[in-house]
């Protein structure tokens, strides 16, 4: 495994030290892209591939009486996602899960904003995760994706060759999949130095609305069951979100 492979799923020492320096590394196109995300005090937020959890230190820094919660498939980056927001965890303002975006174990409807920061290049599956953030999202919430690079030129290709498992999409590529997975009203924003970033609504009166997933309810929850006792932190501390967890796991 090289040391660029870490970027896509950090591990031991070297994911350890690539966590790091992306959190120092991605801080420009990050406040680059939380400029275009308009959110409340009290705004709950979710996002997506965390990493080493900055961008969530941000966003709970920027909306003081925030929930925002986090997800990472890498055991690594939630480790130091979960020590760098350790005060906001205890007081109960932050949550931070290792899974996947596939399958999201968080309530439907329940989330202001989803952000993906520097993450949706490894997305196995754009589509389902799309729809997957579409259904957490309250109508009327926002999903912010910001890239660092954005496909246009030939010299993207370089990171591709040398990390395996990695797409580079055009904004045309995300404008499609963000369509197809119901989103409407999708803004896109590019720098003078390639960056790319999306916003996109969720709205329930554009009528491109989507079904919740028919293995939500028996596949999530059925992880959840199963994850949830191991974990105390992954129970949400929202009293309504807490009580949909447990009417969800009595109907299983």
């Amino acid at each position: 495994m090289s040391f660029f492979e870490n970027t896509r799923d950090p591990k031991g020492f070297g994911g350890r030290l690539m966590v790091t320096m992306m959190n120092l590394a991605h801080t420009p196109v990050a406040l680059w892209g939380l400029h275009f995300l308009h959110l409340a005090p009290d705004a709950k937020v979710l996002d997506c591939g965390c990493g080493g959890g900055a961008n969530i230190k941000r966003l709970l820094k920027r909306c003081p009486r925030s929930i925002v919660k986090g997800v990472d498939y890498s055991a690594v980056s939630v480790e130091k996602s979960r020590r760098l927001n350790a005060e906001a965890i205890q007081r109960d303002r932050c949550v931070i899960w290792q899974g996947s975006v596939q399958r999201i174990i968080f309530a439907s409807d329940w989330f202001d904003a989803v952000t993906a920061f520097e993450t949706v290049y490894f997305w196995p599956d754009l589509a389902k995760c799309f729809r997957e953030v579409w259904r957490v999202l309250k109508p009327g919430g926002t999903f912010l994706i910001c890239n660092e690079v954005n496909g246009d030129t030939d010299k993207d290709k370089k990171w591709t060759e040398i990390i395996d498992g990695m797409t580079i999409y055009k904004d045309t590529e995300l404008k499609a999949y963000l369509e197809q997975a119901g989103f409407c009203d999708i803004a896109v924003h590019k720098s003078k130095t390639g960056w790319l970033c999306l916003t996109a609504v969720k709205r329930s009166d554009c009528g491109c609305g989507r079904q919740e997933n028919e293995g939500y309810r028996s596949g999530h929850f059925a992880a959840a069951r199963y994850l949830l006792p191991l974990e105390k932190q992954l129970w949400p501390s929202d009293p309504s979100v807490a009580a949909g967890f447990s009417r969800t796991l009595r109907q299983l």
